[in-house]
């Protein structure tokens, strides 16, 4: 319910500050005295757009409040909680601070929100409808989410997007699967080819380095090999090893015949026999330089080879030459995951098949489902439309069923449609009803869809347009039984509708030299009868008059007595008041 309305610097209107109750709230006033301007600052605080002039003349910005307290299980708290805005308190406080050069700002729970967060919070409290203004029920996107609503089909029409989503997610793998399967087909042979290539070629890591090294090596081993041969010749032509070995073996007979335990000989013959071992490991090492540096003269030219292709095949492939062996795996990775890949793409494909049997079967109950849905609102709606002066008019629910083009929704396209005219082709309800007709069939529709609506506010501008007498007392009656459900308000010129009402407010305009300024003002029990009165008669208020509209708020008060008594959804917590701020 909509509990408070602050409206300050606002078009006409400096300051107001409305307290509203349950049912219905009628807003009357002469023709131009600004009862739009307060619904179109109603429609600000919810992310109206901005008309040029909003802000008062010679006022910096302008600001509208509004205060919410809807029930436990309103949606709403649902969108504040998915959006990570404050949801602490019973209340859904939405402000908008527009300035005079046309930036606005908004605010939920007193949390900065941009425009469309608060047109989003704003949609599933409130709904506006004027004589060319139908929210919803003009915008043929939201046609079957109300018939969802209204068939008690929501459930089954969310379970449905999921069956969807299961259903996309399956094909996007599948394709995804099938790109990189036709990628690696285009390439097979490509793989192939450098499998069998590098696989004889074996290249290993850190090997380019090795072979530069050995190749710089080779090349000056011509006259290292020069040398090293001559220096083994030296020691092979003199035979140093055999007379060191002669000269050990005297010595250690001179040893041996030497008494005492200082003995010089032994320590000579231990010098020599180091010195033996020495040159026998020299020799050994001299053998092994020969051997490296000029044993095999062609090994030069293998490595060359060996590094020359190793370096041609990593520029063939945009590799390094130690990245070859990667290279070569990540090939061979290439062509297993082709053999691989089928059994995976059998399994994707399965998942695929299933999960879009699940969502066209769901999807034909869910279409099914709506078109009896569809017969039963028809029906409601034809109901409401004879008091309404629509008697010759028909609606109806169109459901384009079409399985080639399924959606998240499913596979119906959802249209109201009506006709105004016997034997008139239906058309779409926005260009076929007048604006008169238009807000009677929309109050009509209303009548028959409250019990499945969630919004807490509904409002009327000028639904009873070119009707009088006893269709307009039929407006208030079916105005009064949606206000049983839903809180209501409208903006009327009938007295008729007027009457109906729960609560009344007069709009007025007081003009000064200096300005121009409209004032609002919530009427008392007598002061209804006045305004009622004027409605009735004019400039000039009869007695007549007077007696005429006591009539009428006495037989709305008797109807509204006999009427069920509205249910109070429970609050979400106990209340906690809050002041609207204004800046």
């Amino acid at each position: 319910m909509l509990t408070a309305l602050q409206i300050q610097d606002f078009v006409l209107i400096d300051q107001a500050r409305l307290a509203l109750g349950s049912g219905m709230t009628a807003l009357t006033g002469e023709t131009g005295a600004g009862k739009s301007i307060l619904l179109d600052a109603l429609g600000l605080a919810v992310g109206g757009r901005a008309e040029r002039g909003a802000v008062r003349q010679g006022a910096k910005q302008g600001v509208v409040s509004v205060i919410f307290e809807p029930g436990a299980e309103h949606p709403v708290w649902g969108v504040l909680e998915e959006n990570g805005l404050d949801t602490g308190e019973d209340q859904v406080i939405l402000r908008r601070v527009q300035n005079a050069d046309g930036r606005g700002r908004g605010f939920v729970n007193d949390q900065p929100v941009s425009i469309g967060m608060l047109r989003r919070v704003g949609e599933t409290l409130i709904e506006i409808h004027g004589q060319h203004d139908g929210r919803g029920f003009l915008t043929a996107s939201a046609h079957r989410d109300m018939l969802d609503e209204f068939g008690g089909l929501t459930k089954k029409a969310a379970a449905l997007a999921g069956l969807w989503r299961d259903w996309r997610d399956a094909e996007d793998a599948l394709e995804e699967k099938k790109r990189e399967r036709d990628a690696a087909m285009r390439e097979a042979d490509y793989l192939r080819h450098v499998v069998d290539r590098l696989g004889k070629l074996d290249p290993q890591a850190d090997e380019e380095a090795a072979l530069a090294e050995r190749r710089a090596e080779l090349m000056s081993s011509d006259k290292i090999a020069d040398d090293l041969n001559a220096a083994a010749a030296a020691m092979s032509e003199g035979g140093f090893d055999t007379k060191l070995a002669a000269s050990l073996r005297r010595i250690d007979r001179a040893a041996e015949r030497m008494e005492g335990d200082d003995n010089p000989l032994a320590q000579l013959a231990a010098r020599l026999d180091a010195a033996l071992n020495e040159a026998a490991e020299a020799r050994i090492a001299l053998d092994a330089a020969i051997s490296r540096y000029g044993a095999d003269p062609d090994e030069l030219d293998r490595v060359e080879e060996r590094l020359f292709a190793l370096r041609a095949e990593a520029r063939k492939h945009g590799v390094t030459p130690d990245g070859l062996r990667a290279f070569l795996e990540k090939a061979q990775g290439a062509l297993d995951g082709l053999e691989q890949g089928e059994a995976a793409f059998g399994a994707l494909e399965k998942a695929m098949g299933e999960a879009k049997a699940a969502y066209g079967k769901a999807a034909r109950a869910l279409s099914t489902e709506r078109a009896e849905a569809a017969k039963k609102l028809d029906r409601a709606v034809a109901q409401e439309l004879a008091p309404l002066k629509l008697g010759k008019a028909a609606f109806e629910t169109r459901i384009d069923t079409d399985e080639t083009h399924p959606t998240s929704d499913g596979i119906d396209a959802v249209e109201f449609m009506v006709a105004t005219n016997p034997g008139a082709p239906a058309g779409p309800l926005k260009t076929i009803a007048s604006g008169g007709e238009l807000s009677r069939f929309v109050l009509a529709m209303k009548a028959a869809l409250a019990a499945k609506e969630n919004r807490t506010v509904i409002i009327f501008d000028e639904v009873d347009a070119g009707v009088g007498g006893a269709v307009a007392d039929a407006v208030g009656e079916r105005l009064a039984r949606l206000a049983a459900g839903a809180q209501v308000l409208v903006v009327t010129h009938s007295p008729q509708v007027a009457a109906r009402a729960c609560a009344h407010w007069r709009i007025e305009k007081n003009q000064s030299k200096s300005s121009t300024l409209t004032k609002v003002t919530p009427l008392t029990r007598e002061d209804r009868e006045e305004e009622i009165a004027r409605m009735l008669s004019g400039a000039e208020i009869t007695e007549e008059a007077r007696a005429a509209a006591r009539r009428l708020l006495g037989a709305a008060q008797d109807d509204a007595a006999a009427r069920p008594a509205r249910k109070k959804a429970a609050p979400k917590k106990p209340a906690q008041k809050k002041l609207v701020k204004s800046g």
